[in-house]
């Protein structure tokens, strides 16, 4: 696998930090998981359980050995810098200070090991009015305009049902930690990345302020259309099904006006742009809406698709696990699980053709490996156990 060799400290907790970790785990990092020995991460907790077993945390902490520790002990902290001695990331989400005060900051920790990267991952940076707020992927998605363009014209600002900014994030700082191996390869040194949740959904939204910087303008909510193209909608279904299109490309959104029998529009001086075609979304989604709701759902897949227009379906989860492609492709994976037998996995994010990710294993229990791991680091038996009685490890 591509970063066999490489050993990262995971000591971050929801989400984003130990997505981004969790991405390096499947592709052949050594990742070991840095969790207080009593409670452990919150990460446990989130999510649905079965049989008290937390399924997300079977994902989110798969290829990682976990070492329970309490950082904010002396002796905590030192065995932590043991270990980030020989490690080639760390990735922390503390406030800003936190570290610092228990004695582990970035300075500290790469004095030691100057070829350390530590990726710092925190709601607003470490930096400026805001550094020492709290920050979760809730407060991002409202910040960054996401919300705010997101729900029906008449409702309220809609925040996702899920951790979207979080694991945007995490999917970023991914990225940003090969860059800084990148240049420790070509200039001998680490660094510290300062990754906050905020900036890369502000991004992802789109370019908005440039939009009201230059003109003016403030988009407003428009439920599922967009003001780049039309038809662009969910449409239902005579059978209750919803199905979902878009014509961001010409040539698909003539074919659907072809398939559902209003080629006339198609000579419309408007409909030669996608803007033009977004200013008649009442007319297209008329024209479509109407169309798909003499029909059922695969009835209307299937004329799409032999069409050649864009189109799916609207799935749930159980949807997903039964999809052909999803399947037959493996997006989804069976993966052995000691408590489970096994688990549906979301597979690596990744296809590459000569060193391919994997799951290896699933998220381990409190402390699974701590005992191994000190011992790679040169304490005895006898070190161990009394770090164990003083309530240091687990």
């Amino acid at each position: 696998m591509p970063l066999e060799g490489l050993r990262v400290i995971d000591a971050s907790t929801i989400l984003a930090g130990p997505l981004c970790a969790q991405i390096l785990g499947d592709y052949g990092a050594d990742v070991i998981k840095v969790e207080h020995p009593t409670h452990g991460d919150n990460m446990r907790g989130h999510g649905h359980s079965k049989n008290g077993v937390p399924l997300w945390w079977k994902e989110i902490s798969r290829n990682k050995r976990t070492v329970a520790l309490d950082l904010k002990s002396e002796q905590g902290a030192e065995v932590f810098r043991r270990l980030a001695g020989t490690a080639d990331v760390v990735i922390e989400n503390f406030r800003p200070g936190t570290l610092e005060r228990w004695g582990l900051g970035p300075e500290v920790l790469r004095e030691d090991n100057p070829d350390l990267v530590v990726v710092r991952v925190t709601g607003f940076g470490q930096t400026g009015p805001y550094a020492e707020r709290p920050g979760f992927g809730t407060l991002a998605e409202a910040m960054s305009g996401f919300a705010d363009l997101t729900g029906e014209p008449d409702g309220p600002p809609t925040l996702p049902a899920f951790g979207l900014a979080d694991s945007i994030c995490g999917i970023s700082a991914s990225s940003a930690v090969m860059m800084a191996l990148w240049h420790r390869e070509r200039r001998g040194r680490g660094q510290v990345i300062d990754m906050n949740i905020l900036q890369p959904i502000m991004t992802a939204v789109g370019p908005a302020p440039t939009v009201y910087q230059q003109l003016g303008i403030i988009e407003e909510r428009h439920g599922n259309r967009s003001t780049n193209n039309a038809p662009r909608n969910t449409y239902r279904t005579a059978d209750g099904g919803w199905v979902a299109i878009s014509t961001s490309a010409q040539r698909i959104a003539e074919r659907v006006l072809h398939l559902v029998g209003h080629p006339e529009v198609i000579d419309e001086p408007w409909f030669a742009s996608g803007h033009g075609r977004a200013e008649h979304a009442d007319e297209l989604d008329a024209y479509v809406g109407d169309w798909i709701a003499q029909r059922n759902r695969q009835e209307v897949l299937d004329a799409f698709t032999d069409a050649g227009a864009a189109i799916a379906a609207v799935y749930d989860a159980k949807d997903l696990t039964l999809d052909p492609h999803v399947r037959e492709t493996q997006m989804l994976r069976e993966v052995p699980d000691d408590d489970l037998g096994s688990v549906l996995q979301h597979d690596v994010l990744w296809r590459l053709t000569e060193s391919p990710g994997r799951i290896r294993f699933t998220g381990r229990a409190i402390g699974a490996d701590t005992d191994e791991v000190l011992t790679t680091l040169g304490y005895d038996d006898q070190q161990i156990a009394e770090l164990k009685q003083n309530g240091v490890i687990r």
